[in-house]
């Protein structure tokens, strides 16, 4: 059985946790001049692309098809932004629109010079093009893209022009995501909480949680967020063993013992240990 996103409730997820800093087209310059006329040193990071406007273009190209053409019209290489959301989930603006079923966006991006993918092809209902995938490269199908997301949800979200891309994909037998393995409402308390790994405000992890996502995806009700960051769903594998959307490699584990509860992440090596703060009783 497929368990996908709709494209509206993927829409309030996207404009909830991925806020968008609107800056004005022209804002980021690496060399500016004072009121009196003299050059201002060369921002450090150039020649790399402000990461602000990476961030905004892939954000905004999940749904803002005016906001996209400024940015990349103002900067084009911007059609070929990535963006790495934590653990390794990167998203190209291309990728965005892919997964939201955003046709008009992706064939601008693509216009500008994004590179098509199988994700935008499965979208945009490129039926021969996802055959010969298929044909040069056996699974391919099962490749998820950004958060985790199957070509198949994908070829979905292309609506009824990418209907026989779908149903190509479903004849394969193997496109459809695994279900995650479920949790049942004692383990989501168990697990649930702040965990500490140093004495910084940053140095926390908050695991919370939404059961509405558990129901809508391929998640688990439970997101793991660092204090000042996005949050990351995680897919469970049994055993209270997790990967972060779109980062399979990664583990983050939860083990009980005598001091309560110590989540371990690895990534592919350790990472770091957290314990989670008990309430005062």
């Amino acid at each position: 059985m497929i368990s996908i996103f709709s494209r509206r409730s993927l829409f309030k997820r996207v404009s909830a946790i991925f806020p968008v800093i609107r800056l004005p087209v022209g804002a980021l310059r690496f060399e500016l001049q004072n009121k009196d006329g003299f050059a201002l040193p060369v921002n450090d990071i150039f020649p790399t692309q402000p990461p602000e406007l990476v961030r905004e273009v892939v954000t905004v190209s999940h749904f803002d098809l005016k906001r996209v053409r400024e940015l990349v019209d103002a900067r084009p290489s911007l059609a070929r932004a990535a963006w790495d959301w934590g653990f390794g989930d990167w998203e190209t603006a291309l990728g965005a629109a892919s997964h939201m079923g955003n046709r008009p966006i992706a064939e601008y991006l693509i216009a500008k010079g994004a590179p098509p993918s199988l994700f935008s092809a499965a979208m945009l209902g490129q039926l021969e093009l996802v055959k010969a995938f298929v044909a040069t490269q056996p699974h391919v199908q099962r490749i998820r893209g950004p958060h985790s997301i199957s070509l198949l949800a994908h070829a979905k979200f292309g609506g009824e022009a990418a209907r026989p891309v779908f149903e190509f994909l479903q004849s394969l037998g193997d496109a459809d995501p695994e279900s995650p393995v479920s949790l049942s409402d004692k383990e989501i308390v168990a697990l649930a909480g702040t965990y500490v790994f140093g004495v910084g405000s940053s140095q926390q992890i908050d695991v919370t949680v939404d059961q509405r996502q558990g129901v809508a995806s391929m998640y688990s009700p439970l997101t793991w967020t660092r204090k000042g960051t996005m949050g990351r769903p995680l897919v469970h594998l049994g055993e209270r063993s997790f990967y972060p959307a779109g980062a399979p490699s990664v583990r983050i584990r939860f083990n009980e013992d005598r001091d309560g509860v110590l989540m371990t992440v690895n990534d592919p090596e350790l990472v770091l240990t957290a314990r989670r703060k008990e309430e005062a009783k």
